[in-house]
């Protein structure tokens, strides 16, 4: 494998991880941060916009996931891709852990 198959395997667990919140919060009906939000990233978004979000973020996931040629066959490249999902897991934690004072 090329160099950046693992880069897009990277991408894809971040995409796939950044999927999860949004699609929860979506589709329990409440607001959400997201980059469309009035300030971007900090006011809150409705539930729609945040499942059309999450929607998006799988398929650009899965699309890298793809590219990436990620398999249990390569181990590398699941290293790859668990660093993705940890590297923006933590920092959206970092990130919304104060959301509620908006």
């Amino acid at each position: 494998m090329q160099w950046y198959h693992y880069f897009s395997g990277f991408w894809a667990g971040m995409f796939l991880a950044n999927f999860v919140p949004h699609f929860i919060k979506g589709i329990a009906g409440d607001a959400f941060p997201t980059p469309f939000a009035n300030p971007p990233g900090k006011g809150l978004s409705s539930p729609i916009v945040n499942v059309l979000w999450a929607l998006l973020n799988l398929v650009v996931g899965y699309l890298l996931f793809r590219s990436g040629k990620v398999s249990a066959d390569n181990n590398l490249s699941l290293i790859a891709l668990f660093a993705g999902v940890a590297c923006i897991s933590i920092m959206l934690a970092k990130r919304f852990a104060g959301k509620e004072k908006i």
